[in-house]
């Protein structure tokens, strides 16, 4: 049977407080110790957010900052009159930010990355290279090369001189500490076996109701393979995820101190324990599931998601037979005479914001016995904690994003993690995006579900008042999801092609633009290093009358890539941006040396980039600027 209780109304004031708040605990936690497609994928997907522009300043091309004045420009004179456009062919624009050396630099090293042989046995020629010649020649040889041409600096100090140069020719900075814990394959996978799985399930002997999806399985308990461009985080225990979140919060700090609106990312896997991400995920999927099977009984299948409507009268009905008991009214409305009669995927999906313990939100339907029962048999005090400590967690980091002016971007992560982590992010956005967009959320384009996923989202920001804030990727876990999908046997996740992930980009792009256009509210990181995607934002952008003063869509490609699409954005006035690692060179190795092996096709496919390089430095030979150093 259906064991529920008849609750209040369902309904949301615009702006309310959300009852994630609850768990919440707003003194600052402290650590016990120190502080089949085969086209390349956008690799700045994983890593890339959006950051707060800067004032127009003295700098040439600094972005600038502006607002809608209630009003919507989508005429074609008005878009004809402020239509902008921008060459990237035109290379002493795109380079005028670098030396000579730097785009000799720049052209090695795509050589180099380019070659199948260096990048497998990258890491054993970076050991035999130590050897021989020490390690202090090495990381000044790092320096001159690879780590110079796609890392900052050593620390916060170190990278101060870059930042303000990129900043003076129009582009910001998102910073991020790219520091990665080199561990062996065999210690990854443990390490994930062990913090995925919960007590009740060791000592479960099939008693739970888990999907294989949402399990943890060891020949996938390396979460480093497959993945492009994406730092990995795996459990140790909670003075660890403290050490993240300190180490968070040193980054957000000097994004802060380094430009007026800074930006800084994070993960969620760095600040608990995955266990809650797996069966929060597997619960959220299943009320969807639930959701979707009672709309096909009233024969609303194949509609798109925010679409479909439930009929409670049916419901009731259907429920009924199936042996429920209780008035299903009641989950939504507090008297029937109020009932809306009908209701959507966000009402639905509201049902799960009423439970006060985090351990009660991991209960599911059961279709054939008709009754909601808890995903694991029970859960200890010490997962609960664990549980609100990860929640604790990052709403310090929110806080402390407000307090220094900084943006916040939650990045996404595989799918067994991701509806629990958009979930939790579209929380805090509810809390903290009342006034301004501050947490930014992430969605993969090459996930099948990715615009159903966006448009409930806008949806909702816009019945509840808050800014929608969204950073859209291609994504940076496609050949893992596929290998991990068809080994264990469920349904594959990800677009049959990259023409398809490139439709649903397009597609996700449009409806935030339009949403822009139509209400401001919203707000898109566009991280790609597509150029053909960046034209046609712009196109777009014109199309709707959307100024690149007003600061709603921003663009962002890794440091030491693209520059010939970066620098003329900024140029332009548009608000462009930079995701710059940083870390001692010994400590982000590990960073580089799978940057490399994961971006290979990128390197290979980098062809027009190459021919721009080479057209400038041989443009500045012939001109006499071969000495050429920029000033600002």
């Amino acid at each position: 049977m259906f064991n529920v209780r008849t609750g209040p109304a369902l309904t949301r004031a615009a702006g309310a407080d959300n009852p994630f708040k609850l768990f919440l605990c707003t003194r600052r936690l402290r650590s016990s110790t120190p502080a089949t497609q085969t086209e390349p994928q956008d690799d700045v997907s994983s890593r890339l957010g959006s950051q707060h522009d800067s004032a127009r300043s003295e700098y040439p091309g600094q972005p600038g900052r502006g607002g809608r004045d209630g009003t919507t420009t989508t005429t074609t004179t008005a878009a004809a009159a402020n239509e902008i456009s921008v060459d990237f062919d035109q290379t002493q624009g795109a380079y005028k930010s670098k030396d000579s050396l730097e785009l000799l630099r720049s052209l090695v090293v795509f050589k180099l990355c380019s070659y199948d042989f260096l990048v497998d046995k990258n890491t054993e020629i970076m050991d035999l290279g130590k050897k021989i010649m020490g390690q202090k020649a090495f990381n000044q040889f790092m320096k001159m090369t690879f780590y110079g041409q796609f890392v900052a600096g050593e620390d916060h100090m170190a990278i101060r001189p870059l930042i303000q140069r990129n900043q003076a020719f129009g582009v910001g900075s998102v910073l991020d500490y790219s520091v990665e814990e080199d561990i062996s394959q065999e210690e990854a996978e443990q390490k994930e076996m062990d913090s995925c799985v919960s007590a009740a399930e060791k000592e479960s002997k099939g008693g739970d109701h888990r999907e294989k999806k949402y399990k943890a399985h060891k020949q996938f308990g390396d979460r480093r393979g497959g993945v492009t461009g994406a730092r990995t985080y795996f459990y140790a225990d909670e003075a660890k995820c403290d050490q993240h979140m300190e180490t968070f919060i040193k980054c957000i700090k000097a994004s802060g101190g380094s430009s007026m609106d800074g930006f800084s990312a994070v993960k969620m896997t760095a600040l608990g324990r995955p266990q809650f991400l797996l069966q929060f995920s597997e619960v959220l999927v299943k009320w969807r599931q639930f959701f979707i099977f009672l709309a096909s009984q009233q024969g609303k299948d194949g509609v798109e998601a925010l679409e479909q409507r439930l009929e409670l009268k049916q419901m009731q009905e259907f429920l009924t037979k199936l042996g429920a008991k209780g008035d299903f009214y009641g989950w939504f409305t507090g008297r029937k005479d109020e009932s809306p009669g009908t209701i959507d995927m966000l009402d639905w999906n509201g049902l799960i914001d009423d439970r006060t313990s985090i351990s009660d939100l991991l209960v599911v339907p059961n279709v054939e016995l008709g009754e909601l029962e808890p995903l694991l048999e029970k859960f200890t005090s010490e997962e609960e904690q664990q549980m609100k400590r990860m929640l604790q967690r990052m709403d310090i980091l929110a806080k402390c994003a407000i307090e220094n002016g900084v943006r916040l971007m939650v990045d996404a992560e595989q799918t067994y993690f991701q509806p629990a982590i958009s979930r939790l992010t579209l929380e805090m956005q509810r809390i903290y995006n009342k006034e301004k967009p501050v947490i930014f959320n992430t969605y993969q384009c090459y996930l099948k579900e990715a615009y159903d996923n966006v448009t409930m989202d806008v949806e909702l920001s816009r019945r509840e008042g808050w800014s929608f804030a969204a950073k859209l990727v291609r994504g940076a876990y496609m050949y893992q999801e596929r290998e991990r999908a068809k080994d264990i046997g469920y349904e594959d996740p990800i677009n049959p092609d990259y023409e398809s992930t490139n439709i649903m980009y397009h597609r996700c792009l449009d409806y935030v633009l339009d949403e822009i256009a139509l209400n401001g509210n919203a707000n898109v990181m566009v991280a790609s290093h597509n150029e053909d995607t960046v034209k046609h934002t712009l196109r777009r952008m014109n199309e709707l009358g959307l100024l690149p003063t007003e600061n709603k869509v921003y663009f962002g490609q890794l440091l030491g890539m693209c520059d010939q699409i970066s620098f003329p954005l900024g140029q332009a006035g548009f608000p462009v941006y930079k995701y710059v690692p940083y870390g001692p060179v010994n400590e982000v190795m590990p960073y580089l040396s799978r940057r490399a092996q994961e971006n290979r096709g990128f390197m290979k496919g980098a062809q027009k980039e190459r021919e721009l390089l080479w057209k400038e430095l041989k443009r500045r030979l012939a001109s006499g600027e071969i000495l050429y150093r920029p000033t600002y």
